[in-house]
Order: structure tokens, then C-alpha cells, then sequence
């Protein structure tokens, strides 16, 4: 039976499925409509494309040091439900792709979508798993550093962060670097410093910021007849209290106050017999930035039953 392009369109609408397999749907059925879509759903691809079409903000965010090859990665992977995200099939899989990209350094996401693992694409396998937990899924992001790392997981998966030394001597690789590495990371995961220090803050923001700050300055009464001088010295120790807030060298250390977070790190080299900075970290947090769906179940049930 022949078909036209309308009927690979109208295929196409009624599953979800992209116009190649449709097309070779019903090249294998004869132009017939119900078995072309019985030969998709038989392939696992119609379930799947309906699944591609749902909200996946839950998930988990995981980060992993390979200690042998100095190789440090944080990867978030998406989930419809926290639910399945706790399952044992999905956590293999987040470690899974956590160690591909370890060993074949994909460029980015789509790049480590099109790695292949053992005669399959990462991509295929992301299938199969869409099939398996019977969620749609998703690979979002991830980070990847060569060097001394240190990884750290929180709430089982809720916050994931990669923190890079930069470490010479005796410190790199020791034990003081790790637990040093350590704290900084839950201090990371906790107070979520968008800077690692003053030369990575933006110029803009810089000045966004010492804008902000004499603005509020001058809105003061108090401050009405007070020369530039005095101004210029307020907003300069307005924006110090600003980097020691943004900035995670310059944060107060939460294990100790009396401390900064690189005043912490120096006094760690000393343990470790070695030179020993901050270089780099990421932070994610599963799901941020997706917009949930807010679902009502019992309209939803409602729908259903009319």
C-alpha cells in the first residue's frame, strides 16, 4: 500500500515520533496507519517520545574523582519523580555516565550523547533507561577537571560540587588536600558562593554593584553633606563586606570564623608539606532553573474517570 508525506505528518502527530522512524514505519507496514504505529510501539519508540514530552526537574546532581588518572566530574541527570530518581536501575546509570565522561572526555552534551559505550551510543542507552525506569530522562549538564579534584554529593543527590586545587609537592595528592577539599566543598553546597575570588568577579558587576552601593549611600541623610573622600572610603568598605559574601576564598571558613576559606586552604598546604591553592569548582543543584510542572491529582484522576 503506498503512502504520502501526509501520512507520515499524521503518523508523526499521533505518536510523537520523528519523521525518519515514521517514515520507515510505514515502509515496514505497507502504508497501513495502525500497524505502522504498532510497529513503532513495538519498538519502545511512540512510549518513548510520549515520555520525551514530560517535565524532568527531579533527578540527581552526582560528582566523582578518578584519584588514579587526576580526573574530577559533576554531572546532573534528570527525572520526572524523586522517586525513580532513588532507584538502584537510575543511580547505576547517573555513575555510568559519570565515568564515561572521565574516561572519553566528551566536548559537551551532545558530544557524550553521541560517545560510544561497548557497540552502543550513550544516547541509545539513555533509551533504553527511558524504556527501563519508564520516566522520561535527561542528561542536562556536567563539568569535567583534570588535576587534584575533590568531589562531594549532599542530600543524596540534591547537590552535587567539584572542587580543583591547583597543588605542587607533597600536597598534591595527599590525604590533608582531600579533607581540606572536603570542607570547602559542603561549604560550597551550603552557602553557594557564586565567585571563586575577586579577579573572577566581572568588571560590570563590579560596578553594578559599587553603583548599587553609593546610591544607597547618598539616599542616607545622614550622609548628605559628607565629602566624595568619605564617600569613596564607605563604598570601598562596602564592597570589601561584598567579596567576603560572593567570594569563596574570602567567605568566613564554617568550621572556624576566625578564618577565610583561603586562609583555611593555605594553612592545609602547611599540613600537607606542599603548595596547595584554589583554582576551580561547580556547584549544581538538581533541578534548578527547570520550571516545574505544579500537578493536581485529583483533577487529574477527575479527567480521567469523565
Amino acid at each position: 500500500m503506498a503512502f504520502t508525506s501526509k501520512d507520515v505528518m499524521a503518523l508523526r502527530e499521533k505518536t510523537g515520533v520523528g519523521m525518519m522512524d515514521c517514515k520507515k514505519a510505514l515502509q515496514e507496514s505497507d502504508g497501513d496507519m495502525e500497524k505502522a504505529i504498532d510497529y513503532l510501539r513495538e519498538k519502545g519508540l511512540a512510549k518513548q517520545a510520549k515520555k520525551a514530552s514530560r517535565v524532568a526537574a527531579e533527578g540527581m546532581a552526582y560528582a566523582t574523582v578518578n584519584y588514579d588518572k587526576k580526573v574530577g566530574v559533576v554531572v546532573e541527570v534528570n527525572s520526572e519523580t524523586d522517586f525513580a530518581a532513588k532507584s538502584d536501575k537510575f543511580v547505576e546509570f547517573v555513575k555510568e555516565i559519570a565515568d564515561v565522561i572521565i574516561n572519553e572526555n566528551p566536548a559537551d552534551v551532545d558530544a557524550l550523547l553521541a560517545t560510544n559505550v561497548n557497540g552502543q551510543t550513550v544516547a541509545d542507552l539513555l533509551r533504553d533507561k527511558v524504556m527501563v525506569i519508564g520516566e522520561n530522562l535527561s542528561i542536562r549538564r556536567f563539568v569535567r577537571y583534570e588535576g587534584d579534584c575533590v568531589a562531594y554529593v549532599h542530600g543524596g543527590g540534591r547537590i552535587g560540587v567539584l572542587v580543583k586545587f591547583d597543588a605542587e609537592g607533597a600536597a598534591s595528592g595527599s590525604d590533608a588536600l582531600i579533607e581540606c577539599g572536603k570542607d570547602v566543598a559542603m561549604q560550597i553546597a551550603a552557602l553557594n558562593a557564586p565567585f571563586l575570588n575577586e579577579a573572577s568577579v566581572p568588571a560590570e558587576v563590579v560596578e553594578h554593584e559599587k553603583e548599587v552601593q553609593l546610591a544607597l549611600i547618598k539616599n542616607d541623610p545622614k550622609n548628605a553633606n559628607k565629602p566624595e573622600m568619605v564617600l569613596e572610603k564607605m563604598i570601598t568598605g562596602k564592597m570589601r563586606k561584598y567579596f567576603e559574601e560572593n567570594c569563596l576564598v574570602n567567605q568566613a571558613f564554617v568550621k572556624d570564623g576566625n578564618l577565610s576559606v583561603g586562609q583555611y586552604v593555605e594553612q592545609q598546604a602547611g599540613v600537607a608539606g606542599g603548595a596547595m591553592a584554589l583554582s576551580a569548582f561547580v556547584r549544581f543543584e538538581k533541578g534548578e532553573g527547570i520550571e516545574k510542572r505544579e500537578d493536581d491529582f485529583a483533577s487529574e484522576v477527575a479527567s480521567m474517570v469523565k
